[in-house]
């Protein structure tokens, strides 16, 4: 009998040294073969713009910038910095001074772009002190936050809570809260949100381990899309040290993401455009190119009708002209 327990955790160690191999091979397998030219944008993708859009260091020549930037593209979304809000909940007006302009700025000249308020902060447990989504008045005062934005002129709503926990009640309730007020007023709730677990289980581990969990289940992520118009996975830091593992690692989110988001969401990648050197983070690996070619791949495997699917970029203060030059070669051209 010991021996046999002997052996059994022997093959369990040798499973768990050859793991990490075995996911590189799929992550390789991932990232290999060929993309159709019908993976390219539907016209539904997004950027997300910093603070100095609302707090008055940009004008009307800046806005006019940004159209010749947007031309051409599929861009239809702009995220824009309005928060973040405080750990109670409420948006202060005097950090956004500039929003009411810059959403009619846009609207003129930019007639087919909608402008999202994007608000959001840290949130507990994970963090302290931070917001508290569990806390019912802290949410009824994030519902009247984003009302207190939408009287501005915003389109929508984008929520961008971190690090929200895998299976938290509180953060689908709060969507429960704002989608109500959005709907009423014919606005957009979009969120951005963690990747999805790459193996069954793995946010477990991090909470285990660290008490911090990275990743959302697949089911608790389909919670999230069902209560939203718009979902964007923030598909960087991933910890990945090649350019290939990255893109298979970006075409298996995004097969894991459309399989549990509906027709009726539009379900966006993230692209990430800024330099980092970090373990949570290789430059050299994470590039747009990496990110456009494998969340084609996973549109073309797995939803290639798809037309509720999109690209955002993040962001446009860090986004070098290289950046833009791979995100409109590698996805918004007629090219294969």
């Amino acid at each position: 009998m010991k021996r046999r327990i002997r052996l059994g955790l022997v093959g369990v160690l040798a499973f768990l040294v050859m793991l990490p191999g075995i996911v590189a091979l799929e992550l390789r397998m991932e990232y290999a073969g060929e993309v159709s030219g019908e993976a390219r944008t539907r016209g539904r993708d997004a950027v997300w713009l910093g603070h100095a859009w609302v707090d008055g260091r940009k004008t009307d020549a800046d806005v006019a910038e940004l159209a010749k930037q947007l031309d051409g593209t599929g861009m239809r979304d702009l995220y824009v910095h309005t928060g973040p809000l405080e750990h109670d909940g409420t948006v202060p007006a005097k950090v956004h001074p500039r929003a009411r302009w810059f959403v009619d700025a846009v609207h003129r000249v930019m007639p087919k772009v909608r402008v999202q308020a994007w608000l959001g902060d840290v949130v507990a447990p994970e963090k302290r002190p931070a917001l508290d989504l569990e806390d019912p008045a802290a949410r009824a005062r994030v519902a009247a936050s984003s009302a207190q934005v939408l009287d501005l002129g915003f389109d929508g709503i984008h929520f961008d809570f971190e690090p929200v926990r895998s299976g938290s009640r509180g953060f689908l309730a709060v969507l429960d809260d704002v989608r109500a007020l959005t709907e009423s007023r014919q606005k957009l709730l979009s969120i951005a949100t963690p990747q999805i677990d790459p193996l069954p289980a793995v946010h477990r581990v991090g909470i285990a381990l660290a008490g911090q969990g990275k990743y959302w289940s697949q089911a608790y992520f389909a919670e999230t899309a069902r209560r939203v118009d718009q979902v964007a996975v923030m598909s960087y830091d991933t910890a990945m040290p090649i350019e290939s593992l990255y893109g298979g690692f970006v075409a298996r989110q995004t097969a894991l993401a459309l399989e549990v988001t509906g027709d009726d969401v539009d379900l966006l990648m993230g692209l990430p455009a800024y330099w980092k050197d970090a373990v949570g983070h290789r430059g050299s690996a994470e590039t747009v190119e990496a990110a456009v070619r494998g969340a084609r791949l996973g549109l073309d495997r797995n939803a290639p009708g798809r037309q509720s699917f999109g690209l955002a970029l993040y962001v446009d203060f860090t986004a070098t002209p290289a950046h833009w030059a791979a995100y409109i070669d590698g996805w918004c051209t007629n090219q294969s």
